[in-house]
């Protein structure tokens, strides 16, 4: 890795080489302005990047053009029914976001008058507001000059300095390093240049050196295996549940579902009725009933453990009312009832079986 010295030096000239290229290449995002041009405004930036956390590009631009379609502003989002908000929400993943950005925007629009504060420091008390948005918002919307440090820039720098700590021991190492090469002018198009840099040149496997704009600059490509930055820890084993799910459908076409509670994964979303999740889950169904289980369960991974899901199914008479709360909705409408990845997975199944039932 280089010295201090060596990257405040090297700074002004890798900021400018970049910037020039990203003139020229920049993607074209719904949530950007072109570059140079005059910044986006905040409600926009700020809730692009909330999406994003996590996410890819692809899979957040419809989800960008429905919502602000549906809430253009601050304070129509903050205005907007949990519920609603938290299925036009489902796919997207990690739900504490869309919790949060109902949080933020309620207290932007109480606290603030519908304006964004302009600085780190206004962005940070911000409910669901961490570090690297609140640097991302005060760059891009306000220009003011911000270190903003995600996956993408973290590659970026880490390959640049040839930073070798392992992550993520190397975290404070690589903010320093892109804290001094982050220009006063031109934060905003900087820090999305960055973005745009490791997004689609400086990728995690095979590298576009040949084009790099910055390849002369870059400690990494002088190595053997640019590839190899930043240096990753070894991978814990991600530990594996289990879980049970009931499918109650009434005469008529009806499925029951439920709230998740607010708290705790997949919160405030619609779900079926399902037990906990762990090693050895209560199978003990909702009712006794006549259940049927599919013959595989449903997989999925969250970030911190994997799952298999049983699911079981039941019919019950058109006056049955399971315990609890929930409702009843269409099976025919299912799709709409914004749920999260694991249970839309969960009916697709059980929807896939009913029908290979129905043709034989």
């Amino acid at each position: 890795m280089r010295v201090e010295g060596d990257m405040v030096k090297d700074g002004v000239k890798i900021a400018a080489g970049l910037l020039a290229h990203y003139d020229v290449h920049a993607r074209r995002l719904p949530w950007r302005a072109l570059p140079g041009a005059n910044a986006t405004g905040a409600y926009r930036v700020w809730l692009s990047e909330v999406m994003l956390q996590q996410t890819t590009v692809a899979a957040v631009g419809p989800y960008f053009a429905k919502f602000t379609a549906r809430w253009p502003s601050v304070e129509s989002l903050a205005a907007a029914d949990d519920a609603d908000l938290m299925a036009a929400w489902a796919g997207l993943g990690y739900y504490a976001r869309a919790r949060n950005l109902l949080a933020c925007a309620r207290a932007v629009v109480r606290d603030h008058g519908g304006h964004f504060p302009d600085t780190e420091e206004g962005l940070r008390a911000l409910p669901g507001v961490g570090a690297y948005t609140a640097a991302a918002v005060a760059a891009i919307a306000f220009g003011r000059r911000a270190v903003v440090v995600d996956a993408n820039v973290e590659r970026v720098v880490a390959r640049l300095f040839a930073i070798d700590t392992p992550l993520p021991a190397a975290r404070p190492a690589i903010r320093a390093a892109a804290d001094a090469i982050t220009p006063d002018a031109r934060a905003g198009d900087f820090a999305q240049a960055m973005m745009d840099l490791g997004a689609t040149i400086c990728t995690s496997r095979n590298p576009a050196c040949g084009i790099c704009p910055l390849r002369d600059d870059c400690a990494a490509v002088r190595t053997a295996d640019p590839a190899a930055y930043p240096v990753k820890a070894a991978k814990k084993t991600r530990p594996h549940r289990n879980g049970h799910g009931w499918w109650i459908e009434r005469a008529g076409g009806h499925v029951w579902l439920v709230r998740r509670p607010d708290k705790g994964l997949l919160g405030g979303m619609r779900a079926l009725p399902s037990s906990d999740w762990s090693a050895d889950p209560d199978a003990a169904p909702p009712f006794a009933a006549d259940w049927r289980t599919l013959a595989d369960p449903v997989a999925h991974v969250f970030t911190h453990f994997s799952l298999a899901l049983t699911v079981h199914t039941t019919h019950v008479e058109q006056d049955h009312a399971p315990s609890g709360a929930g409702e009843w909705w269409p099976v025919e409408r299912i799709a709409d009832a914004g749920l999260p990845t694991l249970f839309a997975r969960a009916a697709q199944a059980v929807l896939k079986e009913k029908d290979a039932d129905a043709r034989h």
